[in-house]
């Protein structure tokens, strides 16, 4: 089929009107005219075949017809869900995940659901709704034939771009433990519904277990503001195909949880190479190399009743001078680290200077190409899958910058800050940036050299209350500042992290008679996510008071 370029010489004019040179000769006009429309049909003839979906991302097929509803407000009383549906693999491949049921947080592509990355729905599509999925994420896929029951997505923060749980479309996620208190972001709707299937009193639909989205501390925060267990795996252990990007370099998909056992399952069915994901480096295990992390974890356990374990864990000295770190919370991480040494493990201090520097690093390394990839929807250079149905609308427009500015002011902020510094440093900033992401990461793996576990508190604080109706852009971001100064560098570095719950206290500085959870992040080597989740489970062991003190081996 010919297909004709609608090119015109104005075309032209305009694609160099941003350069620096002028076409001078009228023949050289004319030869990259033709030039120019040549390409144009190219890329028109591709834009006119149909799209291909590969067998592996075609929707698992279903026990029912695929269908989706909008929870009702009664039944959605934290604004947690996005979309609900009931989804069973037809034929599961195993039984590994039998009849638990499971939220994605909505950045994730379920096949038959909408997928609104938290935004407003004219930002995604141009049919006045969101766009449905037309494929399956791999874990999706990977949950469905687990024998899961997918329940729905749960509400994502604003283009995932939020670190706490205010600036969605649908508006504010509220905190379990605290209605009008903010739970984290951006897997704000996972943590929410994990947090409410503890308690008591009914929150209507719950779930057992949830996947998350992490380029900043996204699974962690809000699994510290609400006292549940979020991991961020091993950059490249989880494929991420399916799944909206913030920036490769940071993206993680990773498991939410109430206990240690069930993230240790979520993790075993959603690890493992997927052929698609140019996230997965050649260290990243093939699905019949994956580790059974439950079977890991619980021979551990099975071990530790009897012989003190060898496992050193290391209270990370910077983590613990932190900007906006609260004196409560530092304490209550530092005091949780004696379950350790109950447990039988060694603890001692340690120092990896570099630590203090990690945010700035994540942000330079990042800051300037991030709309690129978060909100324009660039491809990365490696070849990749990309969520079909996602054409974001660009560049911003009046009514974007109105509608974010009032929802989630950082999607502006981070878009002038690009802008700037890329007119400013150009490309060398950020590469030098990416070196010294190679040097943080030398620094924390030398610290391995001496301890298996690093500890940080995961947040500064408790949570704290939502902005309030017609908060400035500054009333909003400063509650933000200072977040994920323990969390980023690990996205960054791309060691495994995870953020258990370690107790609670009452809200800072108003009086209110509640308590608030607080967690704990602990952090492993690279690829050694195993060890991880032994700690985890020590820890959890110790803390719930199902493990009798052992005496810590000497040196």
């Amino acid at each position: 089929m010919v297909h004709r370029s609608s090119v015109t010489p104005k075309d032209l004019q305009t694609a160099t009107a941003s350069t620096e040179f002028v076409i001078g000769k009228e023949t050289e006009q004319r030869d990259y005219l033709l030039l120019l429309q040549s390409a144009d049909a190219v890329i028109q003839a591709i834009e006119d075949e149909d799209d291909y979906t590969p067998p592996e991302l075609q929707p698992v097929e279903t026990v029912e017809k695929r269908s989706y509803w909008r929870p009702e407000p009664a039944d959605n009383p934290l604004n947690a869900w996005s979309h609900r549906c009931e989804l069973k693999a037809k034929m599961p491949t195993s039984l590994l995940l039998q009849g638990r049921s499971i939220a994605l947080k909505d950045n994730i592509s379920v096949g038959g659901l909408p997928t609104t990355l938290g935004t407003f729905h004219q930002f995604l599509s141009q049919d006045g709704q969101y766009p449905v999925s037309p494929i399956d994420a791999t874990v999706v896929r990977r949950l469905l034939e687990a024998g899961a029951v997918i329940k729905g997505t749960a509400t994502c923060e604003n283009y995932s771009a939020c670190p706490l749980s205010y600036s969605a479309a649908s508006g504010p996620v509220h905190n379990p433990w605290l209605r009008g208190y903010n739970v984290g972001g951006s897997s704000s709707g996972p943590g929410a519904l994990l947090a409410a299937s503890m308690m008591k009193t009914s929150f209507r639909e719950v779930v057992d277990m949830a996947i998350g989205g992490d380029q900043g501390g996204s699974i962690r925060l809000p699994a510290s503001y609400a006292g549940v267990y979020g991991l961020k795996p091993t950059h490249g252990l989880v494929p991420y195909t399916g799944t909206a990007s913030l920036v490769p370099m940071l993206d993680h998909v990773g498991p939410m949880a109430t206990n240690v056992h069930d993230i240790a399952a979520l993790l075993h069915v959603i690890a493992g190479f997927d052929g698609f994901d140019q996230r997965m480096t050649a260290e990243a295990p093939l699905r019949s190399q994956v580790k059974d992390y439950p079977k890991l974890v619980g021979d551990f356990m099975s071990q530790v009743k009897s012989n003190a374990p060898t496992l050193r864990v290391g209270i990370l000295k910077e983590g613990f001078t932190a900007p906006g770190l609260s004196n409560s919370v530092g304490d209550a991480v530092r005091t949780a680290t004696e379950h350790f040494s109950a447990a039988g493990a060694t603890v001692s201090e340690i120092s990896v200077p570099m630590h203090s520097l990690g945010p700035a690093i994540w942000t330079a390394a990042t800051r300037a190409s991030m709309s690129d990839f978060a909100f324009k929807g660039q491809v990365p250079g490696h070849l990749s899958y990309a969520p079909p149905h996602l054409k974001p609308r660009w560049p911003m427009d009046q009514e974007m910058y109105d509608l974010l500015t009032a929802t989630n002011p950082a999607v502006v902020n981070v878009t002038i800050s690009g802008t700037h510094l890329k007119s400013k440093f150009g490309n060398y900033a950020e590469a030098k940036a990416h070196r010294k992401v190679f040097e943080l990461r030398a620094a924390y793996d030398a610290a391995f050299q001496d301890v298996d576990i690093l500890v940080t508190p995961t947040v500064p604080t408790v949570a704290m209350p939502l902005p309030g109706e017609g908060s400035s852009v500054m009333d909003k971001l400063n509650l933000s500042i200072g977040s994920t100064s323990n969390t980023c560098p690990f996205n960054v570095t791309g060691h495994p992290a995870i953020s258990v719950p370690c107790g609670y206290l009452a809200p800072e500085g108003n009086g209110i008679d509640a308590r608030l959870p607080v967690g704990m992040q602990l952090v492993a080597r690279r690829w050694d996510d195993e060890t991880l989740l032994k700690a985890a489970a020590l820890f959890e062991a110790a803390h719930t008071g199902t493990l009798q003190p052992i005496a810590p081996r000497t040196a």
